[in-house]
């Protein structure tokens, strides 16, 4: 099977009702970032970054696979598909996609909120929508907090990353901005016979190489096109 990669950002889930971060009315014109989403922000208030981040998993579980998310996984009958997202919700597993790898981390998860926080492998599935100060602790005694990337902080799975898109043979972006480092380089470490796509209704060449073939759409109809394409050319 044709080793086909999909890095995907908030643009793939935003048909799912999933507010963005960036666009007009996105989250953080709704939020200061310092706030909310930085190590400062937990220790100056955790209460407050708790409570923002079980609100968006409210929103994430109320939420459903759309249909780009379906068309991937159905991807998986014909090609070897592995997923790389910038977003932190789970609708890429739920819509049956098997081999799915979170940048910036999982809100279906947590982790300790200790000082090797931002590099630990050690996370614990969260029952509902909600985490509590009080209630939820690591084994070493420190409250939970959520599995997100902060601004700030590593991302620790960079390089396995770069490694999977290296041996794409199709490497499709899909509702990414490209604007945040150090994942947005991940689109110039395709290999030179890897055919590219980028799906977004803003994809021009000012943000991609002209390896990319641009598909100016949304997510559900831009992969609707491209599966099309895709499948014409293995059989």
């Amino acid at each position: 099977m044709h080793k086909l990669v999909v890095f995907s950002g908030a643009g793939m889930s935003a048909e799912s009702g999933i507010n963005t971060f960036r666009d007009s009315n996105g989250l953080w014109e709704q939020h200061d970032i310092h706030e909310v989403a930085t190590p400062e922000a937990w220790a100056k208030n955790p209460a407050l970054v708790q409570r923002f981040y079980n609100e968006r998993r409210k929103n994430i579980l109320a939420a459903q696979p759309n249909l780009a998310h379906q068309i991937i996984a159905d991807l998986q009958q014909d090609f070897d598909v592995q997923v790389i997202t910038q977003n932190i919700d789970d609708l890429h597993e739920r819509a049956g996609s098997q081999q799915v790898l979170h940048l910036h981390g999982n809100i279906r998860l947590a982790k300790s909120s200790g000082p090797d926080a931002q590099y630990t492998q050690t996370f614990y599935p969260i029952d509902g929508w909600q985490l509590d100060l009080e209630k939820d602790h690591c084994t070493e005694g420190y409250p939970l907090r959520p599995h997100v990337v902060w601004f700030g902080e590593a991302v620790p799975a960079y390089e396995q990353a770069v490694e999977l898109v290296q041996d794409a043979e199709i490497f499709i972006v899909i509702g990414s901005t490209l604007s945040v480092y150090p994942v947005a380089g991940l689109i110039h470490h395709i290999p030179q016979s890897c055919q590219a796509y980028y799906i977004d209704p803003q994809a021009d060449y000012a943000r991609v190489p002209a390896q990319y073939q641009l598909i100016n759409s949304s997510a559900t109809q831009g992969m609707q096109q491209l599966k099309q394409q895709l499948l014409q050319q293995i059989t």
